[in-house]
């Protein structure tokens, strides 16, 4: 059994209202959320720290895995004594809440996903892919410092890195523990997941698919899943790009608050 760092705001957890399940992105933590929760307060909010980020660190070799990381919240929500809450998920945050919401729908009530994907579609893009993450890997456990230049050189995240809080973001990244981002990006990332699309045609609770119209190549992967999947519902926030909690916080809590579901 494997429990997961955790920060809990609101009033309590166990109480009538329904709980938020946050889960960050690759290089994030819990703290990349906390912004939001003060606008959340008709819900009790779970922030994780997931394998290799934040204070979730050392945990045995499966726990990095995507089956693994999904049984972890699993534990850490029955520790917490939590029955069906929502789940929220940026990037690979979203891909892992994909992942849980497919497998395990009788411990969802719904998910947000933000800026997320069901993985690669064939073999042969995730080997490709598995084959970059060893590289981007190798470059993290080298020189931590340059690899955090080149990954926020990509176009994804374009606008984030005019906005101002990128310095205070950039520096929470530098925090990490380059061994243990190695092992999560190795064993999580988008190489190593199995292809959910399938599994889309079969979901059973409320998906709500979050982008930004700048972000092109992500609007384009949710929409081809909202027309897959019978319970999606595409959430477009116009003229904002990949990191969309921290450059349109406003609107993904009005999204949030206009789909309010209750956790029985």
């Amino acid at each position: 059994m494997s429990v997961l760092s955790s920060k809990t705001i609101a009033t309590g957890l166990g109480n009538d209202r329904p709980t938020l399940v946050f889960l960050h992105g690759f290089l994030g933590s819990h703290q990349d959320f906390i912004h939001l929760t003060t606008q959340l307060n008709q819900y009790n909010c779970l922030l994780l720290d997931l394998p290799g980020h934040g204070k979730s660190l050392g945990l045995p070799d499966r726990t990095y895995t995507l089956q693994g990381a999904a049984e972890a919240i699993l534990d850490t929500l029955d520790q917490c004594n939590i029955d069906r809450p929502i789940l929220y998920g940026y990037y690979m945050g979203g891909r892992l809440a994909l992942y849980l919401a497919l497998r395990w729908p009788d411990r969802f009530a719904a998910a947000f996903l933000e800026s997320s994907s069901p993985g690669l579609a064939t073999l042969a893009e995730q080997s490709d892919r598995r084959q970059q993450d060893k590289r981007r890997a190798q470059s993290i456990q080298t020189d931590f410092s340059e690899f955090l230049n080149k990954w926020y050189q990509a176009d994804l995240f374009k606008s984030l890195k005019t906005h101002p809080s990128f310095p205070e973001i950039l520096d929470r990244r530098h925090q990490n523990d380059p061994n243990e981002l190695a092992r999560s990006l190795l064993n999580m990332g988008t190489g190593s997941q199995p292809s959910l699309w399938p599994e889309l045609r079969q979901a059973k609770i409320p998906l709500h698919l979050i982008v930004g119209t700048a972000d092109p190549k992500f609007c384009a992967i949710n929409q081809k899943m909202q027309h897959v999947c019978p319970t999606a519902q595409l959430h477009a926030i116009p003229n904002i790009g990949h990191n969309l909690h921290i450059e349109a916080p406003d609107a993904i809590v009005e999204i949030i608050l206009n789909n309010k579901l209750s956790s029985p």
